[in-house]
């Protein structure tokens, strides 16, 4: 964590029912990633007992202790070991077209293996973001993430320029976003909206759910084809106006269609039910792909496109959807998905 001595601090008001990895981050400043690394290293304590789980909720009063990191700061190492599919890069920006069971940068449960920590290894120079104080240490030059689940393309920054430049376009709802979901049930209309606000569940805090207290977040979509494998399905090009967690899933899933393969938001199968759509999709894989990224390039102020056709576990539930794909991304596809 630090040098500094063992931290010890009696919780405040503000703090109660705050989770402990999140209250860590706020007192001390470092990412979560560092204050889950914390817990996990057994150097939390709460009233004199070790602390198991970054979930736990803190209560007025209690008495919270974090010893120093023994390793020093604790910042993101790079990782030559992970291989990240690179589709794009130049002095300003890396696109990236992550597969699915990547995870984007560390977080609770997950310190390694991610990949931030492969770009790293590849891109020293992004350290110096957070040298500048430009982003967190487990999370240099990234401005958007995928899901674990999700594959896809994502950009990064090099340069600090480019940094501000990406999350300026992002804020403004200027990047265009294209995924290809596949959704359980017919949809009865070829192209609309889902506009609904998002937050975290007030049940499941690891869950997002459509609340009146949550974010705007809008997301369009537009329908490719209606099949039968055997249970009806539908493909879905879809775009998104905002870029909240889990939007697309909870969007989808708010209106009856929840994502094939998604556990989380869909129903819970098991045994032939779990296998009657998606045959070949590993566990946590959605059948969701970031197949389109677009947005202005930081350094030329020129538009710049990049694609990705659906990976070989998608084409194969699905024979023909990269050509499907490919035809709904064309410059006269559907409207209902195109650049705001």
């Amino acid at each position: 964590m630090a040098e500094d001595p063992t931290l010890r601090i009696e919780v405040p008001a503000l703090l109660d029912g705050l989770r402990v990895d999140r209250a860590i981050s706020l007192v001390t400043g470092v990412p979560r990633a560092a204050a889950a690394a914390a817990v996990d290293g057994g150097r939390v304590r709460l009233g004199g007992a070790v602390v198991r789980s970054g979930s736990r909720r803190l209560a007025e009063g209690d008495v919270l202790e974090v010893d120093p990191d023994p390793a020093g700061a604790g910042g993101l190492v790079g990782e030559p070991e992970v291989v990240v599919p690179v589709v794009h890069v130049d002095d300003e920006l890396i696109v990236v077209d992550k597969p699915a069971g990547m995870v984007v940068h560390p977080g609770a449960g997950r310190q390694t293996g991610t990949m931030a920590g492969g770009l790293l290894a590849r891109f020293p120079e992004l350290e110096d973001l957070v040298r500048q104080g430009i982003c967190d240490a487990d999370r240099p030059g990234i401005v958007h993430r995928l899901d674990r689940g999700t594959s896809g393309l994502l950009v990064v920054a090099r340069t600090p320029g480019a940094y501000h430049s990406l999350v300026a376009q992002l804020a403004r709802r200027s990047v265009e976003r294209r995924y290809v979901a596949l959704v359980r049930g017919h949809l009865a209309d070829d192209r609309g909206a889902v506009e609904a606000p998002i937050g975290r569940s007030t049940r499941t805090p690891t869950r997002m759910a459509v609340s009146a207290t949550g974010k705007a977040a809008r997301t369009r979509y537009s329908v490719l084809a209606r099949t039968e494998l055997p249970e009806p399905c539908t493909v879905l090009l879809v775009a998104l106006d905002t870029g909240r967690t889990h939007q697309i899933r909870v969007h989808l899933a708010a209106i009856g269609h929840p994502v094939v393969g998604d556990d989380r938001y869909g129903p819970r199968l098991s045994g032939s039910a779990a296998d009657s759509v998606g045959p070949g999709l590993p566990g946590g894989r959605q059948f969701l792909h970031a197949a389109q990224l677009s947005l202005d390039h930081p350094g030329s102020g020129l538009p710049v496109s990049w694609s990705s056709p659906p990976g070989d576990d998608l084409e194969a539930v699905l024979p023909g959807l990269r050509a499907m794909v490919a035809r709904g991304l064309a410059p006269s596809g559907d409207p209902g998905v195109s650049r705001p």
